[in-house]
C-alpha cells in the first residue's frame, strides 16, 4: 500500500493522545428536542447543504428576509431538479429520506463528490427512549452493519461518532480515493465535513480518528 513517507513513532503517538484529550468525548447534550435558536433548527431541519449554507449566512448578515422555499426542510421534486440544474453539488442532502414526524437532523457528513453526498444520523423521542438511525441519500446501499440504535439520554460525542461510522464506514471511503496517492492524508482530510447542530467538536473528532487509522496504516507499512 501508498501510503505517507514517514514512520510512526511515540513522538507521533504522544501527539494523538494529547489531540484526543482536547476533545471531551464524554459531552452530551442537554436535549434534542427542546427550545432552540432558529439557526440550530433550521441546520437539523434542512435537508439540502447548500441551501442550509445559504440561510446560515443570510442569518448571520443581519434581518434580511429568507427567500421563499429556501429554508424549507425539503425540495418538491420539480423544485430539487432546478436547484440541481444549477450545478450537481447543488444536490447534496436533498435526496436524503424524508425526516419521520418530529424527527431531527443531529449529525451529517458530507464528502466532496460531484454531488456532494451526504450522511445523517436522524433521531426522535420514542416511549421513553430516543431512537436513532443512519441514513443515506441512495436507500441504505452504502451502509452497513448496525443503522439503529436507542438510548435514555443523547448521546455523548463518542457514542454518537461511534455509531455513525460503525453504520457508514467514512475511513473505508476515504480509503478507496486516496490510500494510494500522494499527500494521501491532506486529500483525506479535505475531502469531507462533519456538522452538527448538537456536538459542536464533532467535525474534530472525525478528522482524529481519520489521522489515527492513517498512522495505524503506517505502522503496518513499515513493520
Amino acid at each position: 500500500m501508498e501510503l505517507l513517507n514517514t514512520t510512526r513513532n511515540a513522538e507521533d503517538d504522544q501527539v494523538h493522545m494529547s489531540d484526543e484529550q482536547q476533545i471531551d468525548q464524554t459531552y452530551r447534550p442537554d436535549h434534542y428536542f427542546g427550545p432552540k435558536r432558529l439557526g440550530s433548527h433550521l441546520k437539523a431541519t434542512i435537508k439540502g447543504s447548500k441551501r442550509r449554507d445559504m440561510v446560515a449566512s443570510i442569518l448571520r448578515d443581519g434581518d434580511a428576509p429568507l427567500p421563499p422555499g429556501l429554508p424549507e426542510p425539503k425540495l418538491s421534486d420539480d423544485a430539487r431538479a432546478l436547484w440541481g440544474a444549477i450545478d450537481p453539488s447543488m444536490m447534496g442532502g436533498e435526496y436524503l429520506p424524508d425526516r419521520k414526524g418530529r424527527e431531527l437532523e443531529i449529525a451529517r457528513i458530507t464528502i466532496d463528490s460531484t454531488t456532494q453526498d451526504v450522511t445523517c444520523v436522524y433521531a426522535f423521542q420514542g416511549r421513553g427512549r430516543i431512537r436513532y438511525r443512519v441514513v443515506d441519500e441512495y436507500n441504505g446501499d452504502f451502509l452497513q452493519a448496525r443503522t439503529r440504535r436507542t438510548s435514555l439520554r443523547p448521546l455523548t460525542l463518542g457514542d454518537l461518532t461511534d455509531f455513525f461510522l460503525g453504520a457508514w464506514d467514512l475511513v473505508e471511503v476515504l480509503e478507496m480515493n486516496f490510500l494510494h496517492r500522494e499527500n494521501s492524508l491532506e486529500r483525506a482530510l479535505a475531502f469531507f465535513n462533519g456538522e452538527s447542530a448538537f456536538y459542536p467538536d464533532f467535525d474534530d473528532l472525525l478528522r482524529l480518528r481519520v489521522k489515527a487509522c492513517w498512522a495505524e496504516r503506517k505502522g503496518d507499512q513499515t513493520q
